[in-house]
């Protein structure tokens, strides 16, 4: 892995700044992920239903022919999608994901939390996924806390993130701590709230202090709570700006002024299923 900074989970170095790819086309993602790892990204992100994985694989190969990286140095994550979480169906996406991106992912998530088939089928389906060789680690994505703790008791590997919405308007002090006792991690999808923290004028007033913009010192807000940002444009100057946050960090009062910009409305995306209930933060 390049030298940026990395959180260490169940042995396994995950650098904080990723690059992700929802909403990407397959033509944007093959250029964007190829442009990312050129410029100093060694983390991507994809999913099954984001129907860019080819894609995905392509850019990553793009970037190691032109001599940019070498596989080995990059962390690709996919996800399983919630109608493949029966054991067979959940085993024949992950061999479909790994064929299509052209590379055994980094790890495989479980893209949101459902009833039915069980959590014992679907999470033994996931670790026999990885027992297989169709990713080195597993984890999830939208778990709220209770079946982030259930899911981990139930795997008999490590789950090494929780893959959720988070950035200044979103509170989530304690699916954090819940991540930190299980020996988890935490990754944020949306992490610049859907471009709404451009005209933030909180963020603003850091920024001038820094010499940054409202998406860097939000971006440096996420990795100094050593959560894993994962940040997605379809611009190369964009890419590039939000890869330049490792040359200054925020205050301890900076800090706490960003976390003062949580509200109680600012989900921006709740497709979680009625059976299952987000962590209380009012």
């Amino acid at each position: 892995m390049t030298d940026q900074p990395v959180i260490t989970v169940d042995g396994n170095a995950i650098p904080l700044l990723g690059f992700g790819t929802w909403n990407l086309t397959p033509e944007d993602a093959r250029r964007m992920v190829a442009e990312a790892l050129r410029i100093g990204y060694r983390h991507i992100d994809t999913a099954w239903i984001y129907h860019n994985e080819a894609a995905v694989g392509d850019g990553i190969r793009d970037a190691v022919e032109a001599g940019h990286v070498a596989r080995d140095d990059v962390w690709l994550t996919t996800k399983i999608w919630v109608q493949h979480f029966d054991r067979d169906g959940l085993l024949k996406q992950a061999r479909e994901s790994a064929a299509s991106l052209g590379f055994t992912p980094d790890l495989l998530l479980l893209h949101w939390p459902k009833t039915d088939p069980s959590f014992e089928e679907t999470l033994g389906a996931l670790n026999e996924a990885k027992d297989q060789g169709l990713t080195r680690t597993i984890g999830l994505s939208n778990f709220p806390s209770a079946e982030f703790r259930k899911a981990q008791a139930i795997s008999k590997a490590a789950l090494v993130t929780n893959q959720v919405e988070y950035h200044p308007y979103l509170k989530l002090s304690k699916l954090i701590e819940t991540a930190k006792e299980l020996g988890s991690s935490i990754t944020a999808w949306s992490p610049l709230a859907q471009g709404q923290i451009a005209d933030d004028a909180t963020l603003i007033e850091i920024g001038q202090v820094h010499g940054k913009t409202p998406g860097q010192v939000t971006l440096r807000w996420l990795i100094q709570q050593n959560v894993i940002a994962i940040p997605r444009t379809s611009k190369e100057s964009r890419a590039a700006e939000n890869f330049d946050i490792f040359d200054f960090e925020l205050s301890a009062e900076e800090m706490d002024r960003v976390h003062a910009l949580a509200r109680p409305d600012g989900r921006l995306g709740d497709w979680i299923d009625p059976a299952f209930q987000w962590d209380r933060e009012w």
